[in-house]
């Protein structure tokens, strides 16, 4: 493991003083929870001579709540928003999310920010400095080829965040602050499918909060797979929502995380859906054909790409059960 560069560290208190040190560095990164940040700097994936400590701007802190729905700072550490009462009530795949994010020592520290920006990764990037070089680097870092798609012009390490698909089936839209002003856009517009860059901030800018609506009447829920049962990043995640009307799937919002370079909300699924089999195997043509995993991981693309189907069926029918469970 390389050793932890030097770097100067800023602590402002106010979000318009975290922007303008961030537009006046010259190579500069914002830091909360630290826990994929640091550990990439320590293993010579990042560089900069500058951290910006959000910390102590106490309204990224926050979780804010009224009848329209939350606003969740960017800065509220993962436990904190898998505890909190009204996420705990109303938003369930944003608590399943968060509680399957690596283990409870790193949410105590990780933040929703941290999370929503998280690096993407693949097994030929996320190396010592050693194997890198021995291996000529990669795209992402030194190199000029994708080592997992030696022909192609962008790079496919795979974005693998858990909060991000959960907030998109939720209609969460980011708060994003900037030198001039502070902008809202859909979270999914965040992201770009590319494995360098995949975030579609400027660098001066920061991502201040995401807010999410009112669910009244939707279910929603989140899973996906690893190799252990905690610490380890997703191979793939999938966030469903859904209503129940008749024993009918109404407003179905699928999105997934871990096998592109963004997280995906799935097209096409208007209309009225069910659990019936005619269905199970509509669903999982859409979601095979809209995905599109490549070998990043230690798995192989073609079981990702098998997983997501089984992943959303799971949900769906565990959704629909819950919706018509009679009341005690």
């Amino acid at each position: 493991m390389e050793p932890m560069p030097v770097f100067q560290l800023l602590r402002p208190t106010r979000i318009a003083e975290a922007v303008a040190a961030r537009a006046a560095a010259k190579d500069a990164r914002f830091l909360a929870g630290g826990t994929d940040l640091l550990a990439n700097m320590r293993h010579g994936l990042v560089g900069c001579d500058t951290l910006i400590d959000l910390t102590a701007i106490a309204e990224l802190r926050r979780i804010d709540t009224d009848r329209d729905g939350l606003r969740i700072g960017s800065a509220v550490t993962l436990e904190a928003l898998a505890a909190h009462p009204v996420v705990r009530l109303n938003y369930p795949a944003l608590v399943q999310a968060a509680l399957s994010i690596a283990g409870p020592t790193h949410r105590a520290s990780g933040t929703v920010g941290g999370n929503l920006c998280l690096d993407t990764r693949c097994r030929y990037y996320n190396q010592s400095e050693p194997w890198r070089h021995a291996n000529a680097y990669c795209m992402k870092i030194e190199g000029d080829v994708c080592r997992v798609a030696p022909k192609a012009d962008r790079c496919y390490a795979a974005y693998s965040g858990d909060l991000a698909p959960a907030l998109m089936v939720l209609d969460a839209v980011a708060e994003i602050a900037g030198p001039a002003a502070t902008r809202r856009v859909p979270l999914a517009q965040v992201y770009a499918d590319d494995g360098i860059a995949h975030l579609m901030l400027a660098a001066d800018e920061l991502l201040v909060a995401v807010h999410v609506p009112s669910q009244q009447g939707l279910q929603s829920g989140y899973e996906k797979l690893r190799i252990r049962g905690a610490i380890d990043f997703g191979l793939a995640g999938v966030a469903v929502a859904l209503r129940v009307d008749d024993e009918q799937i109404h407003d179905l919002r699928i999105a997934t995380t871990g096998t592109d370079s963004r997280p995906m909300m799935i097209a096409d699924l208007q209309g009225v859906w069910s659990t019936t089999a005619e269905d199970d195997a509509r669903l999982a043509k859409s979601l095979r054909q809209q995905i599109g995993p490549m070998e990043t991981t230690l798995t192989a693309a073609a079981y990702r790409r098998r997983v997501v189907p089984v992943l959303a069926r799971r949900l769906m029918r565990r959704l629909v059960g819950a919706s018509m469970r009679p009341l005690e």
